[in-house]
């Protein structure tokens, strides 16, 4: 049963959301995966919005370019946290549009905003989010973030000549 949904605005987007998703089964958490569009489908984001929980889901992860008021129109639905995920879209002013509707949220109705086609940060974080109350997804956690710090590592190991200063000698 899917415990995260991801929805988008347009199929336009799915390029990037699918980093959600890779980052949720690398977890082995269940997702479901869909468009739901704020302006095109408004009903079916009222239904999407307000049945989420009772199905089971317990994080949203919304990403939309232009406007982007899906993330927010969600999150106004809904009790579940819901991360947004700006997208610079082909009508994008540069994606600073998307950036700004989804960060810009009135108080009251939050929005965990990530960067720019940033989706890859909008599943870690739901995993955090899902790992304050499961001890097997935190320890998956910790496992993922030391791997980060041996990636950067083996970098730093792989610099040479004048590149490395005194501190990594």
């Amino acid at each position: 049963m899917a415990i995260i949904g991801i929805i988008m605005g347009s199929d336009s987007d799915l390029k990037v959301m699918e980093d959600a998703a890779k980052i949720l089964k690398k977890f082995d958490v269940e997702f479901e995966l869909t468009i739901v569009s704020a302006h095109r489908t408004p009903l079916r984001m009222v239904d999407y919005a307000t049945t989420a929980k009772k199905r089971g889901l317990k994080v949203i992860i919304a990403g939309a370019g232009g406007a982007a008021h899906l993330p927010g129109m969600v999150a106004a639905l809904t009790t579940l946290p819901v991360i947004g995920v700006p997208i610079k879209s082909s009508n994008s002013i540069d994606g600073w549009d998307s950036v700004l509707s989804i960060l810009q949220m009135p108080n009251g109705v939050p929005v965990a905003t990530v960067a720019l086609n940033a989706a890859k940060n909008a599943g870690i974080l739901a995993v955090e989010i899902l790992a304050t109350s499961d001890e097997s997804l935190s320890e998956k956690l910790m496992e993922f973030k030391k791997d980060l710090q041996g990636d950067v590592t083996e970098k730093i190991k792989k610099m040479k000549g004048d590149w490395v200063n005194g501190f990594d000698k």
